[in-house]
């Protein structure tokens, strides 16, 4: 059966489905009853917090009153600056935005009320803006961002006793590893959660559980039990006033597409349309375009191209808008076999190489470090439970010693006559106090390389991870490249702006395998300095006459060095910290900007600079910028990839020359790379 788009007739059906068309009896009363307070004297807080609620009813029955009693409260909040209402009003108009899928501006509003959560040192408000901020980010495919906001909710929960928020982050971090394809350890927190909520009697816990266990059997191809699952899950929201929400339009969205994955067209048709008359309904673009998307595989699959392609081109259109990277980079891999099925196979690759960038660049190696690290250090929060528990044992043990010691001088004193007795009772407290000091002395040993062992092992992490992500892109390419050829699919135009395409990613890979054998063999201690003294002038332009010809934003690379400056240093260290520095300003400049490298006389130093014009670098990154284990790295202005070794090499041959490195940098004015080196 055709899919068809949303009617008048599917739209009366869905909320007649719902019940979602009249307001319950309970729920008006409660209406009518906190109108009525508005018109009364109220105080400023009350007030605020009757708006707020007001806002909160409605949202089950008009998304327009919800925005206008929203808004209202915030105002109000604003005007009187009180904190806690901004805080309360900041988290509710958030809510409003993410129901009508506008993600970015509910995290703006998040952020706000964190900041003054934070500043009012409130848990509570702390734990909901974290797992707010974290459901966010991971609907955006940012998902080492939502892990870490996640687990910073659950500490905070776990600190104060918030059995609810506890389940709330539980359960949300089982949604990021149900994206990242962990479907086992997804269930594992999902069980977690369901168990706390049960505990505490939390019933919207189960239907919310059950949402996501539903979409995980889709994701393993069990679709008659996801089916069945996402079915209770509805029947549960129903009877708790829970149909009308967020929950209710992804599970009907859920449920069409585990129809449409076994076959069945017709109920796929059936409730992607209910679905998206819902997100129609509350003006949800983000729940939208997934619609659209799942509606237009389903026409692919019955052979319905040009309508298939005008629903996946608008849901890609409205993903990108909303920068939801995970559902572009669906939209572009479903284009591309639209396009190969329909034997356009320019268009195919075209969507294909766009897919394949925006996986890259989601699915960065900064991206899975952050989430594997923030992963290691939530699995040993209970490891550092334990370890305060030991420290309170070793105080009571030092507590104890110290008694033993004024007990038995108090005998040697008192009982003169059982000298031998004392005195063995002496000698045999001193051989304790050796032995208890003996275990705190290996025990402070054991922290200390368990400490090393860690950075070791996210140092061997880093090095394979970039080994199997960096070096395996350049080789797809040039292996489509060829499949191309090989069928005869490409033409001499088309193959030599690839070739260009490629030669771009061998020389990055090139500049890798150059940093990743430097970094070894400084991990290994292999490097050895030797002394020479150089100029600094001819040391920069062979560096800008190797860089210039494989450079392609044509920038002017100025080097100001007088020739008089002759340094003391190892030439191959310093030789790469320039063609680093160099190549890290070309990364971040725009075309036709330009590059000033100078040096400057400083006593017994010369301070060399490598001056850029380009996006600039934000406060926060630049702590972390030289850390051999934040590996931090983001792409250049042309989509230019890096590893974040190269900075980190830089620091550590300029510390091994005797100098320092640092950098000054400002937001859209560009940065400035210094380093110091020895006059000759």
């Amino acid at each position: 059966m055709p899919v068809k788009s949303p009617t008048l007739i599917n739209v009366v059906w869905f909320l007649l489905l719902l019940g979602g068309g009249t307001i319950t009896a309970q729920n008006q009363r409660q209406i009518d009853s906190l109108r009525s307070q508005l018109n009364t004297n109220l105080s400023d807080s009350l007030k605020i917090i009757t708006l707020i609620e007001l806002s909160a009813r409605y949202q089950y029955t008009d998304i327009e009153k919800t925005k206008d009693y929203s808004q209202q409260a915030t105002e109000l909040s604003e005007t009187k600056n009180l904190k806690w209402a901004k805080v309360k009003s900041y988290l509710n108009s958030a809510s409003v935005y993410s129901i009508q899928g506008d993600l970015n501006s509910a995290s703006r509003l998040v952020n706000l009320a964190l900041g003054i959560s934070h500043e009012l040192s409130d848990s509570v408000e702390l734990a909901k803006c974290y797992n707010n901020l974290g459901t966010y980010s991971a609907a955006l495919g940012r998902f080492d961002e939502s892990y870490f906001y996640h687990t910073q909710a659950y500490g905070i929960a776990v600190g104060s006793n918030q059995r609810l928020q506890q389940a709330v982050s539980l359960n949300n971090m089982a949604d990021v590893f149900k994206e990242l394809g962990q479907y086992e350890l997804a269930l594992d927190y999902l069980k977690l959660s369901a168990g706390i909520s049960k505990e505490i009697g939390d019933k919207e816990g189960e239907p919310y559980t059950l949402d996501e266990k539903g979409d995980i059997l889709i994701r393993q191809k069990k679709y008659d039990s996801a089916i069945l699952v996402l079915a209770e899950s509805r029947k549960i929201a129903k009877t708790l006033e829970l149909t009308i929400n967020d929950l209710e339009g992804t599970s009907l969205s859920k449920i069409a597409k585990a129809y449409s994955l076994k076959g069945d067209y017709t109920n796929a048709g059936i409730y992607y349309d209910s679905a998206a008359a819902f997100f129609i309904a509350y003006g949800n673009d983000f729940g939208l375009a997934e619609v659209e998307l799942g509606k237009g595989i389903l026409l692919l699959k019955q052979r319905q191209f040009d309508d298939a392609e005008k629903l996946m081109l608008k849901a890609a259109g409205k993903a990108h808008a909303l920068k939801a990277w995970t559902l572009e980079i669906q939209c572009h891999k479903t284009l591309s076999e639209l396009y190969e099925t329909k034997g356009d196979f320019r268009k195919s690759l075209s969507f294909y190489k766009h897919h394949q960038q925006l996986e890259d660049s989601l699915f960065s190696q900064g991206m899975r470090s952050n989430l594997l690290r923030n992963e290691i250090r939530f699995e040993t929060a209970s490891k550092e439970e334990q370890i305060k528990a030991l420290t309170k044992v070793e105080e009571l043990q030092k507590s104890e010693i110290k008694k033993q010691e004024l007990i038995t001088n108090i005998l040697v004193i008192v009982i003169a006559l059982t000298v031998i007795l004392l005195f063995s009772l002496y000698r045999s407290g001193q051989r304790r106090i050796r032995i208890n000091k003996l275990l705190l002395e290996h025990q402070h040993e054991i922290k200390k390389r368990s400490k090393e062992l860690e950075q070791l092992n996210q140092i061997k992490d880093k090095f394979f991870s970039i080994v199997s992500h960096d070096l395996r892109s350049p080789m797809n390419s040039l292996f489509s490249v060829l499949d191309l050829m090989n069928r005869d699919q490409i033409t001499q135009d088309e193959f030599k702006t690839l070739s260009k395409e490629l030669q771009k990613r061998f020389n990055h890979t090139r500049g890798l395998i150059n940093n990743l054998l430097d970094w070894s063999l400084l991990q290994m201690d292999k490097l050895k300095i030797e002394e020479e003294k150089i100029n600094m002038k001819e040391l920069v332009d062979s560096n800008i006459s190797m860089i210039e010809s494989l450079q392609l934003k044509k920038l002017a690379i100025r080097n100001q060095i007088s020739p008089e400056v002759n340094t003391i240093g190892d030439r191959n260290m310093i030789n790469l910290v320039v063609r680093n520095l160099v190549t890290n300003a070309i990364k971040f400049s725009e075309p036709d900007s330009e590059i000033i490298i100078t040096a400057k006389d400083a006593v017994d130093f010369y301070t060399i600079s490598v001056q850029d014009f380009g996006v600039g670098i934000a406060p926060d990154i630049q702590k972390v910028l030289f850390e051999m284990t934040s590996g931090y790295s983001t792409r250049g202005t042309a989509n230019e990839k890096g590893t974040g070794l190269g900075l980190i090499l830089c620091k550590e041959f300029v510390e091994r020359n005797g100098g320092k490195i640092w950098l000054e940098s400002e937001i859209g004015k560009g940065s400035t790379f210094c380093f110091t080196i020895k006059k000759a």
